[in-house]
């Protein structure tokens, strides 16, 4: 059953990146590409191409930490975005860049995403401190409101931020908090793949440790399972994840609630299906979303941010989600 859907969904990422490469705001031609160098050349290999990369990339990574996050909190409703991880890597790479780091180059490469992963980390440890001195405890309800409080104080504060920074910093900052498929270097794109790759395959490793904690904590710790190194490695995989993504996309919200949603309602609950299918599902929604935001440009004049269009999703599939619980 695993391996069908698999290859269903290998099958969907490939589409999706083929149209991804294919399509977009110019006129590029892929038998002109292939014939001899040139513009077309150029537009599908060294523009779209890593461009769709970066986007499977980002999509699969954090949708996969959503699932994860998902299983470890026993929550739907809990994403890298709405815990507040995604806010404070965000944050901790715009202080960098207001430093003027981002203008380093190479250097850049390494010392965003490292900020990123500190500032995930912090945001991590701060919803989770909070969270645990709520009077009920840390359950799923306290850690999303901590979260949601992180993630307002990350923005406001990458908000004054860029009023305290040049115009030219200003702007790069902007991107950080409306979420931009845009790629700035390739030993970006490099740090970002390896990262999120390697992430991404430790927590489906975990897969079937994730399935005992649905059993409860006492059970799963009767079963044999540390729960609490479990939470950490959980929580320490997502956050270098969610950093290396948000180091260079920005913030992109409600990636990590739609898709492990939709896979779960699809194969059910076990997450040695969930974790590798919301990786591929991930992926596929996000190069659609990009390819749906050049098309726009492509048609209206108007770049739209990934992030919002995201946003247009996953919004309401919260509203919907959180309504379900209550009922």
């Amino acid at each position: 059953m695993l391996t069908r859907w698999l290859m269903v969904g290998v099958l969907l990422v490939l589409a999706s990146a083929s149209l991804g490469v294919l399509l977009g705001s110019d006129d590029a031609s892929l038998p002109r590409a292939l014939a001899e160098p040139g513009f077309d050349r150029t537009v599908l290999l060294s523009l779209r191409l890593p461009r769709v990369i970066l986007a499977m990339a980002a999509g699969g990574g954090l949708a996969v930490v959503g699932a994860a996050f998902q299983a470890l909190l026993k929550n739907p409703l809990a994403e890298p975005y709405v815990l507040g991880v995604s806010g404070g890597a965000a944050l901790g790479a715009t202080t960098v860049m207001a430093l003027g780091v981002a203008s380093l180059g190479v250097v850049a490469a390494a010392v965003v995403p490292l900020a990123a992963l500190a500032g995930g980390l912090l945001a991590t440890f701060v919803v989770y401190a909070v969270a645990r001195r709520a009077p009920w405890g840390p359950s799923g309800a306290s850690i999303l409101l901590a979260g949601v409080m992180v993630n307002s104080i990350a923005s406001a504060l990458i908000t004054f931020g860029k009023l305290l920074v040049p115009p030219a910093r200003a702007q790069t900052m902007l991107r950080w908090l409306v979420g931009f498929i845009e790629l700035t270097s390739m030993p970006s794109l490099i740090v970002v793949v390896v990262v999120v790759l390697f992430g991404s395959a430790w927590l489906i490793a975990e897969a079937a440790r994730m399935n005992l904690l649905a059993l409860g904590d006492e059970a799963a710790a009767h079963l044999g399972l540390d729960v609490t190194a479990l939470e950490r490695r959980i929580f320490v995989l997502s956050s270098l994840v969610v950093g290396a993504v948000v180091s260079v996309t920005g913030l992109i919200g409600f990636v990590g609630l739609v898709v492990p949603h939709a896979v779960r309602r699809t194969v059910g609950p076990d997450h040695r299906r969930v974790l590798p299918l919301s990786f591929l599902g991930g992926a596929v929604l996000l190069v659609l979303c990009d390819l749906g935001t050049r098309l726009a440009f492509r048609a209206f004049g108007t770049k739209l941010p990934v992030g919002a269009v995201t946003a247009l999703i996953g919004g309401p599939t919260f509203l919907w989600m959180l309504t379900r619980r209550g009922e």
